[in-house]
């Protein structure tokens, strides 16, 4: 159907801003202490096991300062150490507008987060800021906020991750234009 966009978890994904050098992904939450620096590590195993640690570059950010430096969550951190996930040397970061030109994929774990990143952006860089439930295909789900929780959400929040970080590793072997 013409002028019909189609589903955004169907949309390819951005490609490589730079043939020669890694595709850069960077995961953003509001903190950078709970849900992006899970994500950060489970992309990262994901991508090792299909064999693509060498072109791909994770990592992740905040967008509010309020944890700037400080470590991962301990509930968190302990969920990842569970399962075999390596969080431990990650200071939280707030994500910086210049890095909109340097990463290839901005990938949003909810629809405020993803607000706050397009509002940064001058429109050239929205096909590159993603919600994470479009390009881990979950329908677009949003990755809830386990900071008060307890061990069931960020365990819940870990198995979503999981299948989600799963789906995009296998999408961005499927890259054309992937750096070798």
């Amino acid at each position: 159907m013409l002028g019909v966009m189609p589903p955004a978890s169907d949309l390819p994904l951005p490609p490589p801003r730079d043939p020669s050098g890694p595709y850069r992904i960077c995961c953003v939450c509001l903190g950078n202490i709970c849900r992006s620096p899970m994500a950060d590590a489970v992309l990262r195993a994901q991508i090792a096991k299909v064999g693509l640690d060498h072109r791909v570059v994770v990592d992740s950010a905040g967008t509010g300062d309020w944890h700037v430096g400080e470590r991962m969550h301990r509930t968190a951190s302990r969920q990842l150490n569970r399962h075999g996930y390596d969080g431990d040397t990650h200071r939280a970061r707030q994500f910086d507008r210049s890095w909109l030109a340097e990463r290839d994929l901005i990938v949003a774990m909810d629809a405020s987060n993803l607000r706050d990143l397009r509002a940064l952006a001058d429109g050239d860089e929205d096909h590159r800021i993603r919600l994470f439930g479009e390009v881990g295909a979950l329908r677009g789900a949003e990755v809830p906020d386990p900071y008060y929780g307890g061990d069931a959400d960020f365990a819940s929040v870990l198995a979503m991750l999981e299948t989600g970080m799963s789906h995009l590793a296998a999408r961005l072997k499927e890259l054309p234009d992937l750096p070798t």
